[in-house]
């Protein structure tokens, strides 16, 4: 079952349909960017690590009780995923203040939030820029309805709880995270996309260092040790990350 079809390309992955038209091929790249599109460039390796630390963490969530679409790693940069009709809502997932949180509410980056986990809507619309959704907006646009989205955000909270305690074992705050969501061929919700420091905030709990792409956001270097290091994290047992 080899990628045929390239049915679409997006910003850090491309999919491809396969023998079978209920399983595509995520292929992840290597090419980064930001500030929706404005700032663009290449993290070396992105793509095999990314790939890497996603299918670690889908696994590690299926487990705990979180149906996702990965089925199998195939090569280094590729996994073979279940087809999903995903919802035009992306889920943002909030431990503590950071980027475009801290100006809208005016909290220092680093602040924890009160009533965390906090979640939020995006509207998936390049054209309008994502918007934030509040539940009213969600429920205007028809976009997902009200039975999905009780169960997305339960699922989102339940994401949450679950990577907090892995990361934290392994000496990392989670901060906040991104996660998109569709439902497969027998009308079941299942997470969807990826989780890596493309779409997840990590800082290391002692340092206080950035190991996500806000070092290719912010020029700040070091961008592919950072990936390297959430990479070494995710595949070593509690307590030994030294």
């Amino acid at each position: 079952m080899i990628g045929r079809e390239k049915l679409h390309e997006g910003k850090a992955k491309i999919v491809y349909s396969t023998d079978d038209p209920e399983v595509y091929l995520q292929d992840f790249k290597d090419s980064a960017t930001a500030f929706d599109g404005k700032k663009k460039g290449t993290i070396q390796q992105k793509g095999r690590m990314n790939n890497a630390i996603s299918a670690r963490l889908f696994t590690l969530l299926e487990k705990a009780g979180v149906p996702t679409h990965y089925l199998q790693t195939v090569s280094e940069t590729g996994m073979l995923i279940r087809r999903l009709d995903m919802f035009q809502v992306e889920f943002v997932v909030r431990n503590i203040a950071a980027g475009s949180l801290c100006k809208r509410i005016g909290y220092l980056e680093g602040t924890p939030l009160k009533k965390a986990p906090v979640v939020e809507y995006y509207y998936k619309d390049d054209g309008l820029g994502d918007p934030l959704l509040c539940q009213s907006h969600l429920e205007e646009l028809a976009v997902v309805d009200p039975e999905d989205l009780a169960e997305t955000t339960r699922l989102s909270r339940l994401v949450n709880s679950v990577l907090k305690e892995f990361f934290a074992a392994r000496g990392v705050t989670l901060v906040d995270f991104k996660l998109e969501f569709g439902k497969d061929a027998t009308g079941a919700v299942r997470l969807g996309d990826e989780i890596s420091p493309d779409t997840c905030r990590f800082w290391d709990i002692a340092t206080g260092k950035k190991l996500d792409k806000d070092r290719f956001r912010r020029d700040m270097g070091d961008v592919e040790d950072a990936y390297e290091e959430i990479l070494r994290r995710v595949s070593s047992e509690p307590g030994t990350v030294v």
